[in-house]
């Protein structure tokens, strides 16, 4: 009831008074443009602490080919998205970097351990915006895809799995630290 009353009371007394109401701005948004800061994490425990530095140890070893990869990617997207260039000449190109590829770096990537293997799948669904699988059913054919998928899945991995950064924050504190900031397909428009 006192609320009621009060509630009452301040209505009255701003009409009296003749208090204006306040206009919003004429744009209802307002942008602006905030410094960015650096978060630290302090670890729990020191399992925590050996997580971090094995992941980030394991990241800084398959860099190498996930540039490669996501340079080879790149182009490939640059060479579709110029016209000029016949199917045939596409699937060239598609070739030819995967035999470059191939050459350079088979013997080394047969070696990495699985979590290793994790961590490449994930950074090139990461760097490239897209995963794998649609990557290789996209440029080799769905029978490939779907091989790579199953042996995949026999190994604990998922190749049709998208990125989504929030659900992998330390990954991101780990790549920001590298020098590897989120790229812009994930940003908000």
């Amino acid at each position: 009831m006192k609320f009621l009353t009060v509630l009452a009371i301040s209505i009255l007394a701003a009409q009296a008074a003749g208090a204006q109401t306040i206009q919003p701005p004429a744009a209802d948004t307002l942008h602006v443009q905030m410094k960015e800061i650096e978060v630290r994490a302090r670890w729990a425990n020191d399992t925590d602490r050996y997580h971090y530095n094995q992941t980030k140890y394991y990241i800084t070893t398959i860099l190498p080919y996930l540039n490669a990869a996501t340079k080879t990617f790149n182009d490939l997207r640059a060479a579709e998205a110029g016209n000029e260039a016949t199917r045939r000449d596409r699937k060239k190109l598609e070739h030819a970097k995967e035999d470059q590829l191939r050459t350079q770096f088979e013997d080394e990537v047969k070696q990495l351990n699985v979590t290793q293997g994790k961590l490449l799948v994930t950074l090139i669904a990461r760097q490239t915006g897209g995963n794998i699988y649609q990557m290789l059913h996209h440029y080799k054919n769905t029978f490939t895809a779907i091989k790579w998928q199953a042996w995949a899945r026999v190994n604990g991995m998922d190749l049709d799995k998208k990125y989504y950064p929030d659900s992998e924050p330390m990954l991101e504190q780990i790549m920001y630290e590298l020098g590897y900031p989120l790229p812009d397909c994930y940003r908000v428009k």
